[in-house]
């Protein structure tokens, strides 16, 4: 997670949006984290990642017990979050 983020507002803002406990949001996070650190930047930094296969890898994690669609709203409030924030965006 940068250090730009306040984790705690994350956090708060994502469990409002979503509705999930804010220990499962921190849980899927952990996950994303760890998915995103593996991935390889492009010449430019850029990490281009692909929202299937990270929302797969989260749910194939042993302890993760939400399904698909609840990993994915999480993701995308996140990413709505953070490009609000003006700390990411798509690549075109």
């Amino acid at each position: 997670m940068s250090d730009q983020v306040n984790e705690q507002e994350l956090v708060d803002v994502l469990a409002a949006q979503t509705n999930v406990d804010p220990k499962l949001i921190r849980l899927v996070l952990k996950h994303e984290q760890t998915f995103i650190n593996k991935a390889k930047a492009n010449a430019k930094g850029e990490v281009d990642i692909d929202n299937d296969d990270l929302v797969d890898y989260v749910v194939a994690q042993r302890d993760v017990k939400l399904d698909e669609l609840t990993v994915e709203s999480i993701l995308d409030a996140e990413m709505d979050y953070l490009m609000d924030k003006g700390l990411a965006g798509y690549i075109d």
